[in-house]
């Protein structure tokens, strides 16, 4: 009997200890709350937000921004950051001239690059297959259209 009742006594003061210890814990000494889950975010999503240079300089991409905005609707700054709307402009380009057919979403994926690839082959010395995936010949070709303006 008495080897329950010492226990009963041990385990009422652990309880006890511990109830009182977290009645009197300030918020600074509280556990932390658990971090919500970031939000999802679809490939697509984080492609279109993505600045996609494809190799150029900030320099170089501010003077493709200039023939876009001054032929192609571009509105955004001047900032040689490659961004969404960048590509939509360039997109409007490849809708019109070199058979892009996908939506005008500033998306930089395998059907942009190969209607770039395509005028690219065309004007600018591009010799790699149209692929839609933009390698070195790509980018090196998208450099020599850029150093021409």
């Amino acid at each position: 009997m008495r080897a329950i009742t010492r226990t009963f006594v041990t385990v009422a003061t652990a309880v006890g200890i511990a109830a009182g210890g977290v009645a009197t814990a300030s918020a600074a000494s509280a556990a932390p709350a658990p971090a919500s889950a970031p939000a999802a975010v679809s490939a697509e999503s984080a492609a279109a937000a993505a600045v996609v240079n494809l190799g150029l300089s900030t320099a170089d991409a501010k003077k493709l921004q200039i023939v876009l905005r001054d032929n192609w609707d571009y509105t955004g700054a001047i900032d040689g950051q490659l961004g969404t709307n960048s590509w939509k402009a360039m997109q409007r380009f490849l809708a019109t001239h070199w058979n892009y057919n996908g939506p005008i979403d500033g998306i930089v994926g395998s059907e942009t690059v190969k209607s770039l690839q395509r005028w690219l082959q065309s004007n600018w010395g591009y010799t790699g297959a149209i692929d839609g995936i933009a390698g070195a010949g790509t980018k090196a070709a998208l450099k020599r259209y850029v150093d021409s303006l």
